[in-house]
């Protein structure tokens, strides 16, 4: 009897957990790839663990699209949490992609600019893990979350920079050889892709404080 009442009581799914979670592998993912492009560390072992922490990203966002169809509390809107979830989800997809070329064209040195860019990947990623907790409490956290996403915004703001000087270098190194500038843009317009994601993941934030708080 006592099991039949429970089942009729609201849901509230665990979304914060599962953002938490889903952060936690953003930073696994973005600092292999800042291993990768160092060249200190076996550059099979880093891909494969960009490659093991998106199926994990792809595991967590699967159980929030359930639970989001079967919790009748949710912490707030549905969409909002589903949009939340899914630009999370392509940042780690994008560096996945990023790390398949660097695997596809055997890439084993890479320019200051792409280095920078991907720190700063590390940096946007280790700010989406400190926001999530926050978001359990909006109304108290609104101006550090502000803040969170101000920066983030930044961040793609310098890499728009970063990546626009990088591509002139490595036109002027590789002027004598074309397909080598031609790797190199690809490189570029996979890190940029990374950029534009976290940006997605702060104006996600923004409108969910904008919101609630």
């Amino acid at each position: 009897m006592f099991a039949w009442f429970q089942r009729l009581l609201p849901r509230t799914g665990d979304f914060f957990g599962m953002f938490e979670a889903h952060a936690a592998t953003l930073v696994a993912a973005a600092k292999a790839m800042d291993r990768l492009v160092d060249g200190g560390n076996s550059a099979k072992e880093q891909i494969a663990e960009i490659e093991r922490r998106e199926h994990e990203a792809d595991d967590i966002i699967r159980n929030v699209l359930i639970e989001v169809r079967r919790t009748f509390l949710t912490p707030f809107d549905r969409g909002a949490i589903t949009s939340l979830i899914a630009a999370m989800d392509d940042a780690i997809d994008e560096m996945h992609s990023a790390a398949i070329a660097i695997d596809l064209y055997e890439l084993d040195s890479f320019q200051p600019e792409m280095k920078r860019i991907v720190e700063m990947t590390l940096e946007a990623a280790q700010l989406t893990v400190e926001a999530m907790p926050l978001l359990r409490n909006i109304s108290r956290n609104a101006s550090r979350l502000h803040a969170i996403t101000e920066k983030m915004v930044g961040l793609e703001g310098e890499a728009d920079d970063v990546h626009a000087a990088g591509l002139k270098a490595a036109f002027q190194v590789h002027s004598s050889n074309p397909m080598q500038f031609v790797v190199a843009r690809e490189i570029y317009k996979h890190l940029e892709r990374i950029a534009d994601a976290f940006e997605d993941v702060a104006n996600e934030i923004d409108g969910i404080v904008i919101d609630h708080a």
